[in-house]
């Protein structure tokens, strides 16, 4: 039996999703480690994606009014048509070797018995549209499914609402079903029209990763991020941004102060030490309540080489008078001010983009999403 190892791993960045689902899928295609698959359980912040089959006219509001909700909107290689992700949805990543069992059908139908299951396991009686593919109870949407395959390798796969903006969705015509009569609804919107509570979501995330372990017939263990991280976004009053460059040896890529949390070491305090060690700045950091998950992209993975390793940052600021030359350590080797928008240009990374954004909000200063 394959083993499905799962992670459950809070908020991640849509585009640092797909490089999740990338990384996973090469591991997986490479058997390392072997006879292992992933499931990846998170929250996306607010975005609409558009499936290979998706009609544009199926996005219902205007590009203006979606970047300034802070919606992204993104084209993928999954099935179906449009959808939308954000906080309080539960998305799931099957990342899969089918070959044992090459039958695309019977893997959705498996992805919707598990969360037609983890309804049943919170008295709500759920199943399948006689039209249209998902979760629902009755003539509400409760689950949505869309896949992509490659040599038998799955990416994409499910999601499921348990406490999302439910407005969001006017938004779209979720997956392209505009028939009257249907609609969205939630575990929670269910539970609370029946007088019952709504559990919290890392409760429905390991009912959700059992039911797709079962219906896969997958071992299920559970993993953990390998590495926890700090990132310290130094701002000036005057809202300009220190970036840093990486050596060649390790990336050549611009970015805000990030390091390691050693163990034992609490978040604040690895912040402080990183800025100090990489600036000599002396703080302090505040926190801009932004913490996420990511894969390592190989170019900068020094943890294990050619191995999947997935880490969990914490976000900080600190904010200085004016430009100021920092004291670079051995791992810069030069360093700018520039605004926020340059800033956000330069960072090839979606969660370093997203703490600069917070950083510079701190001055006053807003960027698009």
């Amino acid at each position: 039996m394959r083993t499905l190892r799962t992670f459950q791993l809070g908020r991640v960045e849509y585009q640092d999703g797909l490089s999740l689902m990338q990384l996973a899928g090469e591991a997986v295609r490479a058997g390392s480690p072997p006879e292992t698959d992933y499931l990846f359980l998170l929250e996306h912040p607010p975005v609409v994606t558009l499936g290979r089959g998706a009609d544009r006219r199926n996005v219902l509001a205007a590009p203006a009014w979606l970047e300034r909700q802070g919606f992204e909107v993104h084209e993928t290689d999954r099935g179906g048509d449009v959808t939308y992700h954000g906080p309080g949805q539960v998305v799931g990543y099957p990342v899969v070797d089918l070959s044992d069992r090459p039958d695309v059908r019977r893997y959705v139908a498996a992805l919707e018995e598990a969360m037609i299951r983890t309804c049943e396991d919170h008295g709500i009686e759920a199943g399948r549209h006689p039209e249209h593919r998902g979760c629902w109870v009755g003539p509400r949407k409760i689950g949505a499914v869309g896949v992509h395959l490659s040599r038998w390798i799955t990416s994409h796969g499910f999601a499921f609402n348990v406490r999302p903006d439910l407005g969001h969705f006017q938004a779209i015509v979720p997956c392209g079903i505009a028939e009257p009569g249907l609609g969205v609804t939630s575990l929670e919107a269910e539970l609370v029209a029946r007088g019952l509570p709504a559990p919290p979501t890392p409760q429905v995330e390991v009912a959700l990763a059992g039911h797709v372990a079962e219906a896969l017939g997958r071992e299920r263990t559970v993993g953990v991020p390998e590495l926890r991280t700090v990132s310290v976004v130094v701002v000036s009053r005057d809202g300009q941004v220190l970036l840093l460059r990486r050596s060649h040896d390790r990336g050549g890529f611009w970015q805000p102060v990030t390091g390691r949390i050693e163990p034992g070491e609490a978040d604040e305090a690895a912040a402080l030490r990183e800025l100090r060690e990489e600036t000599a700045l002396p703080g302090p950091v505040v926190s801009l309540s932004y913490r996420h998950a990511f894969a390592l992209a190989p170019g900068v993975n020094r943890v294990q080489a050619g191995a999947l390793v997935l880490a969990e940052e914490v976000a900080f600021a600190t904010v200085v008078a004016g430009p100021t030359r920092p004291r670079l350590s051995e791992e810069h080797v030069e360093h700018a001010w520039c605004s926020p928008e340059e800033a956000v240009e330069r960072i090839p990374f979606a969660g370093l983009r997203r703490a600069v954004r917070l950083a510079a909000s701190l001055t006053g200063r807003a960027t698009p999403p």
